[in-house]
């Protein structure tokens, strides 16, 4: 009997890490696409610094306490005198959620980490005790988060994006505007971070300060960054001349598109009151202003001073360098319990013969250092892949872009940790890349990606769960 405790203590430490390098590889890209994509960060920049943040995330503030049923979707009385079962279950569950994020990561779909493992779960549930052992209220918030996070993200980052085009890149001067409002938004970066450092990242040390307490933290953290962007700004030199009036300039400004984009509603409006006999004539007006008001905001977009642009976009870069940084170190303090959390609870039973399955777990330091060596392994071998996705192949990034998205996703997560909605980081990041692909334009997302990732998360819940009721059988077959 010893024997068999130590092949599934062996099995546990084996799948853990095996569901940690598939966090890694498939996860993190979750911190740090926007990056490599904008061109901030190369490939090789972002995989080291994210595998010294995840790991320290993981290893120095992860959950130290753990929930052996992820999420609260099964039951634990019901393996009461049954050890045995919850060990191979736990261990078909680690198994199944590897084994589809290593597919994922292969084809590149950025999925879930912890629903992968709560599908697997609800798998294993759902084969040992009938439909009866899963909590399937529980369930159905995973569902809405599939809708809550994309949207809520996307809709914040659109206006994060559209706010910095209205007042740095459709000025006569976007750098000294982006200098003017750069403290501002360095204030805005501080504050958000912090609060999703509080309530993400730092939350298994179990420092409850409160939400006023967080927000004056947080107000302190951004105010103190504020003052010394300002001495920074301050000493910077402007090194892009002024454009010579009616050389390189944008051929309209930014009353135009305003005026265009009001004209638009009025034609929509009389478009939907006139009699048919003027349907055509109104169509085609109403076509040709779009076409002026699409053509304006592009030579706003694209035709801006070049060197003027880029310094704007240089400032960007150090932001949101600083908020992937940040996002990582909360993502691995998080999400590494998907991995640390079944193989803890694995390696508790077996320590007890079997016999006392606790609601909780402790978790040993050396699984937290094996959980974040394993997300960064998984980041520099396979991460790459899901990068790229997230990165490039949703819509083309810039540091200003990617910085809208980055903001967008963490605003996102403050906000429905403080209103209890559900919500996903996978999720909410692609979300987020979305929303400042559509303030661009439709044709400016690549909505065949968009349609392989949002299948990627609908098929992700009964992939684990099949996987795992497969390997859970096969598991039960060969130790008993």
């Amino acid at each position: 009997m010893e024997s068999q405790f130590f092949i599934i203590i062996s099995l546990a430490v084996i799948f853990g890490f095996y569901m940690a390098w598939g966090i890694g590889a498939n996860d993190v890209a979750n911190a740090m696409g926007t990056s490599v994509g904008s061109g901030a960060l190369t490939l090789r920049r972002a995989v080291i610094l994210a595998a010294i943040l995840e790991f320290s995330g993981a290893f120095l503030v992860g959950a130290h306490v753990s929930e052996t049923v992820r999420q609260g979707i099964v039951e634990p009385a019901i393996f009461t005198g049954d050890g045995m079962s919850f060990m191979l279950g736990m261990l078909a569950a680690l198994l199944a959620a590897g084994v589809w994020l290593q597919l994922a990561s292969w084809k590149g779909w950025p999925v879930s980490t912890t629903h992968s493992i709560v599908g697997a779960i609800v798998g294993f549930g759902v084969s040992y005790d009938g439909l009866s052992a899963i909590h399937w209220d529980k369930v159905g918030t995973i569902v809405a988060s599939w809708i809550i996070s994309p949207l809520l993200s996307g809709i914040i980052s659109y206006f994060i994006f559209r706010f910095i085009l209205k007042y740095i890149f459709y000025g006569d001067r976007p750098l000294r505007s982006a200098k003017k409002l750069a403290p501002f938004l360095v204030f805005f970066v501080f504050f958000i971070l912090t609060l999703t450092m509080v309530f993400k990242g730092l939350k298994n040390l179990n420092l409850d300060l409160g939400t006023p307490a967080a927000f004056a933290v947080a107000s302190g953290v951004g105010l103190v960054a504020s003052l010394v962007s300002i001495w920074i700004i301050s000493r910077m030199q402007d090194q892009v001349k002024t454009p010579v009036p009616g050389g390189n300039q944008p051929v309209t400004d930014y009353g135009t598109i305003r005026a265009l984009e009001k004209a638009m509603k009025h034609l929509e409006h009389v478009q939907s009151t006139a009699p048919e006999e003027m349907q055509t004539e109104v169509n085609e007006t109403l076509d040709r202003v779009r076409r002026l008001r699409f053509e304006s905001q592009k030579s706003y977009e694209f035709h801006t001073n070049t060197a003027e642009y880029k310094s704007v976009e240089k400032l960007f870069v150090y932001l949101q360098i600083l908020s992937a940084s940040m996002v990582a170190f909360a993502h691995g303090s998080n999400d590494v319990a998907n991995a640390i959390g079944p193989m803890s609870a694995i390696i508790s039973v077996a320590l007890a013969g079997g016999i006392s399955i606790a609601a909780k777990t402790s978790v040993p330091l050396w699984l937290l250092a094996l959980g974040g060596i394993g997300i960064a392994v998984g980041l520099a071998t396979w991460g790459w892949r899901v990068i790229e996705t997230i990165g490039r192949n949703i819509t083309q990034l810039t540091p200003t872009r990617g910085f809208s998205a980055e903001i967008g996703a963490a605003t996102t997560i403050v906000l429905a940790s403080k209103l209890g909605l559900p919500i996903s980081t996978t999720h909410t990041l692609v979300g987020a890349v979305l929303g400042v692909g559509l303030a661009r334009g439709i044709s400016a997302v690549n909505m065949n990606t968009v349609r392989d990732i949002v299948l990627s998360w609908i098929v992700t819940i009964p992939a684990g769960a099949a996987l795992a009721i497969i390997f859970f059988y096969a598991l039960k077959f060969i130790m008993t």
